[in-house]
């Protein structure tokens, strides 16, 4: 997937949506919506990175070291692999035009709403704001909610 979103970004387009679950054939797959992007003079080719996992540590390690090469949060989505395992996965935007500036991504998980509610409220205490939310069985085998924070620093 990572390699055809560049493909497409190469070609022009730039990433406008995405979403995980079963396709028309039945298989589990993520599906990405890209449109034609009328490129200014000068902005260069954009770049991206898919990033899954079905551990929200792992995840916020990989999108922070994407962070600090650049790359910006775009989407995320939930969705079951061919092998039975559940996963999250972020897509991230390296844009050639944008000011690079340091970001900081936090990222929460929890079955309880309520919980989700505090660690939101510290979080913002913190000045993060939240950029992405998804519910959906993950790892631990329940309806988990994930949500994405960012700061920039």
């Amino acid at each position: 997937m990572e390699k055809e979103l560049n493909q497409a970004a190469a070609a022009g387009y730039r990433f406008s949506k995405a979403m995980g679950g079963k396709s028309a054939n039945g298989g589990q797959e993520v599906i990405v919506a890209m449109v034609k992007n009328p490129a200014a003079p000068g902005q260069g080719i954009l770049k991206y990175r898919l990033l899954a996992t079905t551990r929200t540590s792992t995840m916020q390690k990989e999108m922070q070291q994407a962070a600090d090469d650049g790359y910006a949060y775009l989407e995320q989505t939930v969705f079951e692999t061919a092998f039975g395992g559940k996963e999250v996965v972020v897509i991230m935007e390296l844009d050639p035009s944008r000011k690079v500036m340091h970001t900081s991504y936090r990222l929460l998980a929890t079955t309880k709403t309520s919980t989700m509610q505090e660690e939101l409220q510290e979080a913002g205490a913190q000045g993060y704001i939240l950029v992405g939310l998804t519910v959906g069985k993950t790892e631990i085998g329940g309806d988990e909610v994930v949500t994405i924070l960012r700061r920039d620093d």
